[in-house]
């Protein structure tokens, strides 16, 4: 309905021979207050300037040019003051959401401005030859419900995991189970142990010896690859054991294993195009009159750096894809080397580098408020997580008193504990940092994941016990709380489209959760079994359903019919 508001208001300012475009309009439309005021409001104190004339004048004249609009979109359009305030037919407004929201299911709310378009996003992207920590899941969560979103929206979304499987951190991954490794350790639990040895080697002392051995790998020295690729192939096996309890897939793995391949070409390339300089024996390209410093290319000990094999890599997926946005899902420490990256993109004549964003987001802390370090050992395991979180729900599951099989209980207790994780993360604005507290978001009370979940389940329940199911329904009134969960519903699309827009999926998360609490609010205070308003209700609780299980889909939660 605010689409409505857009329309008169953009034919009442064209009389008024004010250019303004229909996005600057819509932005300045607010929502008033209190109910009493309207559901819309228009203000023109930034009118006055242009017009020479007083805002509570202009808004008067404004509302006269609008006149009479439809009867079923409008119920009234008032002055106050400097405000134009909006009324709209609730009854008409409540019959179009609800029979909207039943009949589009799984797509109410995905307006497709990505229709056509091809999407990027590479999130996630752990280090081989250590555990899956929480240092690599915010990336994950965030990126996963990007890549929701976008593909909701239309877009042709390609997931991609680019695994940390090359660099410097591997000649001491090697070296260090050359000198510390334990074989019987390493097949029986192959990661854990190259964690350990990673943490033993961290050390001054071994610096020279680990470079020695990634050089070896960088020369394809057999025994060396024969090691990387052991280490590799039993990481890969272990994350995609967590992704399929997270309920997140992607489209491609790659690694800079394989862009290493393509350095010498793009060598050539940032040297034909006179970008290359010699620095104190390495090669970097200097930016620093792009206020950018330098970005090393080739070390002095001739070996090659991240920001060559992102180059190497980005150019590889434009020549596959041919995409219109590629997204990096990275934290926020990389936001100097994601600009460097993109302006060497552009120095290199591809026009696509504006095309690349870098989407930051901030860090995990401890109940400290320090960050988690995986070189000094503090990190936390991502297995570790949803084991302690799944034991949290499934306690709470288990207090209800409901007698339910073991297996039924696992898969409610997983799910929660996804959802208790996701959403205390995504309710979060993606650049703050967090401070990592399982317990706070497992709560079944308050703004967490299972108090959502819950709400899903209390409308899931209704259903289940109603006799009256997809009966034409009448209006006769609305009360308060109808009213106020219609409006959540109908904000859904401007939400998801708003959410895409700026990258920030923690609007989807905390719109769910006043979509949940507007519908608890309605639950406690009008009856929907037995009601004279039982057919209306009971379509309102199913739009609510439908609703609040797209925004979930969005965030990657599952919604269960039962606690």
């Amino acid at each position: 309905m605010k689409k409505l508001v857009v329309d008169v208001l953009e034919k009442a300012l064209k009389k008024k021979g004010i250019k303004i475009s229909r996005e600057e309009i819509e932005e300045k439309i607010g929502i008033p207050p209190s109910q009493d005021m309207g559901d819309y409001s228009f203000p023109c104190f930034f009118l006055a300037e242009q017009l020479k004339d007083n805002p509570h004048q202009i808004a008067m004249e404004l509302r006269d040019s609008i006149k009479t609009p439809k009867a079923t979109d409008f119920d009234d359009i008032q002055t106050v003051g400097p405000y134009i305030n909006f009324f709209i037919d609730r009854k008409n407004l409540a019959r179009k959401v609800v029979w909207e929201t039943i009949s589009q299911k799984k797509t109410y709310g995905a307006e497709k401005i990505g229709k056509g378009k091809k999407l990027i996003i590479e999130f996630s992207s752990p280090n081989i030859a250590k555990p899956f920590g929480i240092g690599h899941l915010r990336g994950t969560i965030i990126g996963n419900s990007i890549a929701n979103v976008a593909e909701f929206l239309g877009y042709k979304v390609v997931r991609i995991n680019y695994l940390g499987d090359w660099g410097s951190q591997f000649g001491k991954v090697l070296f260090g189970y050359d000198k510390f490794g334990n074989e019987k350790k390493f097949l029986k639990n192959p990661i854990e142990h190259l964690y350990e040895v990673y943490v033993k080697v961290n050390k001054k002392i071994y610096e020279k010896k680990s470079s020695e051995w990634f050089k070896r790998l960088e020369d394809q020295d057999k025994s060396a690859l024969m090691l990387w690729k052991a280490f590799r192939d039993s990481s890969i096996e272990a994350f995609e054991k967590i992704y399929k309890d997270l309920g997140v897939s992607f489209d491609e793995y790659s690694g800079e294993s394989e862009s290493v391949k393509r350095v010498n070409e793009t060598m050539d390339e940032l040297a034909k195009k006179k970008l290359i300089k010699k620095s104190k024996g390495a090669l970097i390209v200097d930016l620093t009159k792009y206020g950018l410093d330098v970005c090393m290319m080739v070390k002095t000990d001739l070996g090659t750096t991240y920001a060559l094999r992102d180059l190497s890599e980005a150019i590889q997926r434009y020549k596959k894809y041919k995409f219109d946005t590629m997204i990096y899902e990275v934290g926020q420490e990389q936001t100097l080397y994601f600009k460097q990256v993109f302006k060497i993109l552009e120095l290199m004549g591809y026009s696509w580098a504006k095309d690349c964003l870098h989407n930051d987001h901030g860090f995990y802390l401890n109940t400290k408020g320090k960050k988690f370090s995986t070189r000094k050992g503090q990190t936390v395991f991502m297995k570790d997580i949803l084991e302690e979180t799944k034991n949290l729900a499934r306690k709470e599951i288990q207090k209800r008193g409901e007698k339910l099989k073991k297996e039924e209980i696992e898969k409610r207790a997983l799910n929660v504990a996804v959802a208790a994780i996701f959403y205390g993360d995504l309710k979060n604005y993606r650049r703050s940092n967090i401070v990592f507290d399982i317990k706070k978001f497992v709560s079944f009370e308050g703004d967490t994941g299972p108090y959502i979940l819950y709400s899903y389940a209390r409308a899931s329940s209704i259903i289940r016990k109603a006799k009256k199911q997809g009966e034409k329904f009448e209006i006769t009134e609305l009360n308060e709380h109808e009213l106020d969960l219609v409006k959540r519903i109908y904000q859904f699309e401007e939400t998801v489209v708003k959410a895409f827009k700026s990258l920030a999926p923690s609007m989807i998360a905390t719109y769910s959760y006043e979509l949940a609490k507007s519908f608890n609010e309605f639950y406690h205070s009008s009856p929907v079994i037995g009601s004279d308003e039982e057919p209306f209700r009971m379509a309102l609780v199913e739009a609510f359903r439908i609703t609040l299980r797209n925004s979930l889909n969005l965030l990657g939660i599952k919604a269960i019919e039962e606690m």
